[in-house]
């Protein structure tokens, strides 16, 4: 049960807070690759948000 959860649930620092089994079969860089996706995408609105209540 404790290695299960090690290996496919929890994010490890050292990985990129991706988890033992996503850098295992490949996914990591996907999942990277979304995550930034998703950053870049919030910061965006943020500053459009930001700009408008500014005006």
């Amino acid at each position: 049960a404790f290695v299960d959860h090690y290996n496919h649930q929890r994010y490890h620092e050292s990985l990129n807070n991706v988890t033992p089994a996503d850098v295992y079969f490949g996914r990591d860089k996907a999942i990277l690759q979304q995550r930034e996706k998703i950053k870049r995408k919030t910061l965006e609105a943020r500053r459009l948000h930001h700009s408008q209540r500014a005006a």
